[in-house]
């Protein structure tokens, strides 16, 4: 919007913006595009805990409980500060959106179960994920189309999905939106959501286990 002057022009914009990108696959064209848009981009920069660097499958992350969700987007925005120690702290509040899908599956792995929770210290590990990417590549031959596990960043052990296949998604578009304001401080990150009201604090000492933010100064 900062580029054009009427919502006409906006959409045009979007439009030539749009034929520069990959097209959507056909079995998720369906999709509102925050669904559809991790299993658009083949070509994944780096590895992610169930998603391996290079041209592979789409993966969408996702969580059980909206202040597990926050705590990721929070320990991710850390992080980045943490990796660039020379940009500051934002000033204002960063503002993100929740949203909430609805998805089945017939065949989904719970790694918090017993059996498989056996080996948590390898699907917990905060910066190691080859355990994770090889189970994901034994979980996709058989047809698994969802994956359960612990998250490290949510305080209070909450649950992560990650969704294998777009077809899991029994509604197109979000079904539930909310604002999150996420605003920094020197001891903690503070999240508020004005409706329905909610916030969470969340202290930098609480993603300490994870190297990289030993980088992380607050001044």
């Amino acid at each position: 919007m900062k580029l054009v002057d009427t919502l006409e022009e906006q959409e045009l914009l979007e439009a030539e913006l749009e034929k520069t990108k990959p097209p959507v696959p056909p079995q998720c064209s369906h999709l509102d595009f925050l669904l559809s848009t991790p299993f658009r981009y083949g070509r994944y920069p780096g590895n992610s805990r169930f998603r391996r660097e290079g041209y592979t499958p789409g993966v969408f992350y996702a969580s059980e409980a909206v202040h597990t969700a926050v705590a990721e987007t929070a320990f991710y925005r850390a992080l980045f500060f943490a990796e660039s120690p020379e940009t500051p702290l934002p000033r204002n509040a960063l503002e993100f959106t929740a949203f909430e899908v609805n998805f089945a599956v017939d065949l989904a792995l719970d790694l918090t179960a017993p059996n498989l929770n056996r080996d948590s210290r390898h699907w917990l590990h905060p910066t190691d994920y080859s355990a994770c990417l090889e189970l994901a590549d034994g979980a996709r031959a058989i047809g698994t189309k969802l994956l359960r596990y612990r998250s490290i960043r949510d305080p209070s052990g909450g649950a992560n999905l990650a969704i294998l296949d777009c077809q899991a998604f029994t509604a197109s578009r979000p079904v539930t939106r909310a604002t999150w304001h996420l605003a920094f401080s020197k001891q903690c990150i503070n999240a508020l959501c004005d409706w329905p009201s909610s916030r969470l604090s969340l202290p930098f000492s609480v993603f300490a286990d994870d190297p990289r933010m030993a980088r992380f100064k607050v001044s």
